[in-house]
């Protein structure tokens, strides 16, 4: 007995299902694949965007952060992230370029911006009392491109905040 033939209608119907499928699957693919410990994105009322960053996840890491830099490449920055949500300040000292500072919560929500941090100052810049991260990128990107408090950083050390912006989303 030879196999019952799908109906040309059904035929279509099923090539279609089988295509969204994989559509959404691909998709799915390429989302987890763009959350990577390399890659920060950010979104917002403006759109989104990412940076390639360097991660600054120990205390030495975050101390050095970016001094005696003399250029940082338009699309990268350096994520600082803290073992736990907690009140940081930020200075320039050693620092050659000026950079936009992004304090960011536990869950990725961005709590503060501090825009064009001069080269060399030691003034503290206070990012609040419940940071668990922030990107640093090139002075004037951020009003460049809208991030203001309340856009989303998507990045796995949000993982566990639950974050505003999931990885596996």
């Amino acid at each position: 007995m030879s196999p019952r033939r799908a109906e040309p209608g059904r035929r279509r119907l099923l090539a279609g299902l089988g295509l969204a499928l994989g559509l959404a699957l691909s998709g799915a693919a390429a989302r987890a694949a763009e959350c990577d410990a390399g890659q920060v994105w950010l979104k917002g009322a403006w759109g989104e965007t990412r940076f390639s960053v360097e991660l600054a996840d120990t205390a030495a890491e975050r101390a050095r952060g970016l001094m005696h830099r003399e250029s940082l490449p338009r699309g990268a920055g350096m994520l600082f992230v803290y073992e736990h949500p907690q009140r940081t300040a930020f200075w320039m000292k050693n620092t050659l370029i000026p950079l936009d500072m992004i304090f960011a919560d536990r869950s990725g929500v961005v709590v503060h911006v501090h825009h064009e941090a001069v080269p060399g100052d030691l003034t503290p810049i206070s990012g609040g009392d419940a940071v668990f991260a922030v990107l640093e990128i090139n002075g004037g990107l951020a009003r460049r491109y809208g991030i203001a408090e309340g856009t989303v950083l998507r990045h796995p050390a949000f993982a566990g905040g639950p974050a505003a912006w999931p990885c596996a989303e």
